[in-house]
């Protein structure tokens, strides 16, 4: 079935809120902060051919950026070169799927190819924010689903997939300076992620030395952001963004103060359920099929 918006009004929320398709999504999302918990980027873990077909699919899309160059015009954010970027993906999603899935789950790729599509920004405003990285939780979700990827898979799929996801997404932040889509400005967490805030901190509950406290010393940045997915995001905010982390990251310099990562990661699961989940202009853009289904959750 290929997915379809359901959710047009504010209280449409509701059915959202009771559907198939959250549980999965919310459950899929718990499931994988439980996997890193505690782990780094470079440990050792299983990857599949799935996970490696998904690898060269990321690395399609990374190359398409590099043959399809900024173009001159006199607005300085929102690169019309993005929408010829986007117009091949949207000609080769449903190819470039197909080569994913095992040969018995082939038609399924019309269905998934929309999250996939959904996951890159909008073309119309040249925006990315963290609806579009939940379209791809939710592809990654339907690979599952279909049995594509499997439980053993969860590390690599946190750790090689969507870190490499995280770079093609910041690779066209950047050279196409695309705007953040409904960003609370200095009130949200990031302009445009929020999915590695959750697992990065994960990864550091129980750490022996790193403390909340750390993140906001750019030393201890530069040393361990290989290993933690938090960190590498940290180090992109302070890449992009200039004057005191304070001033232009108040959430996160407010996420600094607090005593431990379990901690934090408890509160961002919380804010993530808030700021994304329960936002109607995040969820009005959400597509559900037969994979992510509308109809009431089974109890």
């Amino acid at each position: 079935m290929v997915p379809k918006k359901e959710i047009s009004m504010v209280p449409d929320m509701g059915k959202w809120k009771r559907s198939q398709a959250y549980a999965d999504y919310i459950g899929f999302i718990l499931t994988l902060n439980e996997g890193v918990k505690g782990k780094k980027l470079t440990c050792e873990y299983k990857v599949s051919e799935t996970v490696e077909k998904l690898m060269d699919l990321l690395g399609t899309l990374d190359r398409w950026i590099n043959e399809t160059p900024p173009v001159d015009q006199p607005s300085r954010f929102g690169n019309k070169a993005y929408r010829t970027w986007f117009a091949k993906l949207d000609q080769e999603a449903e190819a470039l799927v197909s080569v994913v899935l095992p040969a018995d789950k082939r038609a399924a790729a019309p269905e998934i190819a929309v999250y996939l599509k959904e996951s890159v920004g909008n073309s119309t405003r040249i925006d990315y924010g963290t609806g579009h990285e939940a379209a791809f939780a939710a592809f990654l979700c339907c690979l599952c689903k279909v049995g594509a990827l499997r439980v053993d898979d969860q590390l690599a799929i946190v750790f090689k997939v969507f870190n490499r996801y995280l770079e093609v997404m910041r690779k066209l932040q950047k050279t196409y300076r695309m705007e953040p889509a409904g960003s609370q400005g200095v009130w949200g967490l990031d302009d445009f992620q929020f999915l590695p805030f959750i697992w990065g901190s994960s990864q550091f509950i129980d750490h022996p030395t790193l403390e909340p406290r750390h993140f906001v010393d750019e030393r201890v940045v530069n040393e361990h952001h290989q290993d933690y997915m938090f960190l590498e995001c940290i180090k992109f905010i302070n890449e992009m963004k200039t004057g005191p982390f304070a001033e232009h990251s108040n959430q996160l310099w407010n996420i600094s103060a607090v005593p431990s990562w379990s901690k934090v990661n408890q509160g961002l699961i919380r804010m993530y359920k808030a700021e994304c989940l329960e936002k109607f202009p995040v969820i009005q853009h959400f597509k559900f099929g037969s994979l992510l289904s509308i109809q009431p959750a089974k109890p």
